[in-house]
């Protein structure tokens, strides 16, 4: 049988093509080379019977807030697709006990933080508010298809709306590093600290260009539509789009890893499975990594310029995931955090900026960065009645260990010293929260090297598609010469994280893409 069209990857790229082509009437394909489908999106019991955790991918406010969600919401409603929300998107937790939340009520977090410092909170509202005035034309550029005439079009706007230096100037504050940013226009210790852990969740640092732009991104977001879980976990989330692409007539297969794109004068022929079976498509979308791409997808095919750019091309760094089944629902020592959704343990800018730094020199920091999410407390079907279920994201990883920061963990490879980095993950968690050692029933790792045997395109753990840094990012994602995912052999489209708009749950690429194609 022949399909219009063979999606490679059923991550969440994946699947928003798929269903938006379904939901046209072409006949879809999608093949995933694991046993399950979904990519990072996995719910399972890892610690004990009766504890679901999201292994990876956990927040899903990026994909309720997208253009894709915004089309496809309503069919994986019919599916079981269900947002669990809390009233208190965010938090801060330093050392020393001290912290901040940050709820959905914008007076109230004004307040707060004019409370802590004066102008504080006033200066949250204007960064919010800005973010808010320029959401049409910022969102289109860091979401939608860049090379095309409706991106010329609202740049030739915002030139008449502002004038040519007026736009200059805008972009020129726009890659501001996050540092000059809550530095520059935040008195208090704790503000600069609940933004500062965020930027690491972007594949930035504090230092990194266009990471205050970000910032304010996720600030206005928080602020607006919190930090969302799937009832069921992100795993109903895979289930639901399964069942809006087969009800729409599209084919899923798992287990099925394409060894070949295959192409004839130019123009993609379909694919041929590791085993030797070949399918007939008149269009591929691939959601792989670029080293997947052209080392591996396209042998034979004479794309010069692309395997040059694929070989330079960088990985950022990798991501450690600590989960925790617990016996009772944890009492934090800091007031207020109980029904915080994501918790960042962490002293703030000096902080973020040193661990960031440590793993990117391939040394595991001494004092990671640490964001825990507490999704039983908006979802509490994750777990037994009274039970809880801790989700931690260490974003600052290193892909490659040359050493430890502190000097105290032995090992240069992943297995060897992934319970000992835990360890030390623990230790930091559990000064926070009441007889952690009493409650704490099962706790399961995933280093980056484990995250890449479960999933390929998570190059060294690399959870962002790659390096995230201006260099690779926007027009010149992911090589200099891109254009939309499309490039010399007709027919093929690269999408994923790799490809702009980059990483997260907004499924851009995958919807950008379905776009293009008609749907």
């Amino acid at each position: 049988m022949a399909f219009d069209h063979i999606i490679i990857g059923s991550g969440i790229n994946g699947l928003v093509a798929a269903a938006m082509l379904a939901l046209k009437g072409d006949r879809v394909l999608v093949l995933e080379r694991e046993a399950r489908f979904g990519g990072c999106l996995r719910t399972e019991e890892i610690t004990a019977p009766g504890f679901h955790h999201d292994v990876m991918a956990a927040t899903w406010v990026l994909f309720m807030t997208s253009p894709a969600g915004a089309v496809l919401g309503p069919h994986l409603a019919r599916h079981g697709f269900d947002y669990c929300h809390a009233a208190a998107p965010t938090a801060v937790v330093r050392p020393d006990g001290s912290s901040l939340v940050l709820t959905m009520d914008g007076a109230r977090n004004v307040a707060n933080f004019n409370a802590l410092a004066p102008g504080d909170g006033d200066r949250h509202a204007a960064d919010v508010a800005g973010i808010a005035a320029d959401a049409p034309f910022l969102f289109a550029l860091l979401g939608g298809n860049l090379w095309s005439w409706a991106t010329a079009k609202l740049l030739l706007g915002q030139v008449r709306k502002r004038g040519l230096r007026g736009l200059a100037a805008w972009m020129g504050t726009a890659l501001a590093p996050a540092r000059g940013w809550l530095e520059a226009h935040y008195q208090s210790p704790l503000v600069q600290a609940l933004w500062a852990p965020w930027v690491l969740h972007t594949g930035l640092t504090p230092e990194a260009s266009y990471s205050a732009q970000m910032g304010k991104v996720i600030a206005f977001a928080l602020e607006a539509a919190g930090a969302p879980v799937v009832k069921g976990g992100s795993g109903a989330a895979v289930r639901a789009f399964q069942a809006l692409i087969e009800e729409k007539g599209g084919v899923l297969r798992a287990g099925a890893d394409v060894e070949e794109i295959t192409v004839a004068d130019g123009r993609v022929t379909g694919v041929r499975l590791v085993g030797g079976e070949r399918i007939l498509s008149k269009s591929v979308l691939a959601s792989v990594a670029p080293g997947q791409l052209y080392d591996r997808l396209l042998p034979g095919v004479n794309l010069p310029d692309d395997r040059a750019a694929a070989a330079k091309f960088r990985h950022g760094r990798g991501n450690f995931q600590l989960h925790y089944a617990l016996d009772a629902v944890p009492e934090w020592l800091s007031p207020g955090l109980e029904d915080v959704a994501l918790i960042h343990l962490s002293d703030g800018i000096d902080a973020v900026s040193k661990s960031s730094n440590e793993a990117e020199r391939g040394m595991l920091p001494a004092t990671p960065t640490i964001c825990v999410g507490q999704p039983s407390r908006l979802d509490p079907s994750r777990c037994p009645e009274g039970k809880a279920v801790l989700w931690l994201q260490i974003p600052d990883a290193p892909r490659v260990i040359k050493g430890d920061a502190s000097g105290e963990i032995e090992g240069r490879d992943w297995d060897a010293v992934r319970e000992a980095f835990a360890d030390r993950i623990e230790r930091i968690l559990a000064r926070h929260i009441k007889g952690f050692d009493k409650i704490k029933l099962a706790r399961r790792a995933y280093s980056p090297s484990d995250l890449k045997a479960m999933n390929v395109n998570l190059v060294g753990g690399d959870p962002y598609g790659g390096h995230c840094g201006l260099d690779q990012f926007f027009i010149w994602r992911p090589f200099a010469h891109s254009t939309n995912g499309e490039g010399l052999v007709r027919g093929l489209i690269h999408i994923g994280a790799s490809t702009h708009p980059g990483p997260g749950l907004g499924g851009g690429s995958g919807f950008n893409a379905a776009k293009r194609l008609g749907a």
